[in-house]
């Protein structure tokens, strides 16, 4: 009987050491967070951002570090290709050398970073690691990079925008074109039947008018050649 109370109160006692054991390590597990986007999609020669945030229970030290590496598609080789530490220090060799930059903040939990000139040998699958001591245990998400040609529907979207913005204030030109045009000539055929003449005053305000209704008409020209002239680049 002495035994099995020796026994028994030893398992009592161990219990609270498992519990704070246990309160311990789920605080470590999560003490740091670290957020990613899951899929980024890019086109070819125009800059990609690989966002990538961060919560720590401490604050921001010089011991900070941030680590960006690189997969390839099919292969389970990585390369590093950015490593922080107080300053930036990106990859000098390999494919993405000269090309990525430093985008974060560490004080505002921003450890992201871009690319510049991307190609469609850059897709693969990114991971960003940070560490923030005594945080030091974190998840580490993924993100799958795809980089792509744009295609013909993402150019008649840009010409179908430039078209908008050049024909509407054209549209709303030539309207009140024809509204100053037909008061004109309803002002002209009542004066005309009740055979009143002008006076000085007002063929000097209908010469006016005139001009302004010529550089109008030459604005919607010049409105009409821009639009072709976008339109050729374009394509």
């Amino acid at each position: 009987m002495q035994q099995r109370g020796a026994a028994g109160s030893r398992g009592c006692a161990l219990f609270p050491l498992l519990g704070v054991l246990f309160f311990q390590g789920v605080y470590i597990v999560f003490s740091l967070e670290i957020r990613a986007d899951a899929h980024v999609r890019g086109y070819v020669g125009e800059k990609i951002k690989l966002k990538c945030t961060f919560k720590s229970t401490s604050d921001v030290t010089d011991k900070l570090t941030i680590d960006w590496t690189y997969r390839p598609p099919s292969s389970s080789h990585t390369v590093s290709i950015f490593h922080y530490q107080s300053f930036q220090y990106p990859t000098t060799a390999g494919t993405f050398r000269d090309r990525i930059s430093w985008v974060g903040n560490v004080y505002k939990g921003d450890a992201s970073i871009s690319i510049s000139n991307p190609t469609i040998k850059d897709n693969g699958t990114f991971s960003c690691a940070v560490k923030n001591p005594p945080d030091v245990h974190h998840n580490i998400p993924m993100t799958e990079l795809t980089v792509t040609e744009r295609g013909f529907g993402t150019m008649l979207s840009s010409v179908a925008l430039l078209s908008i913005l050049v024909f509407v204030p054209s549209a709303v030109v030539v309207a009140l074109l024809l509204v100053r045009m037909g008061r004109k000539a309803a002002g002209l055929k009542k004066r005309s039947r009740s055979g009143y003449k002008k006076s000085s005053i007002e063929v000097s305000d209908d010469t006016d008018q005139e001009e302004e209704e010529a550089c109008m008409a030459r604005l919607c020209v010049r409105c009409a050649e821009c639009l072709d002239s976008d339109y050729e680049e374009t394509y």
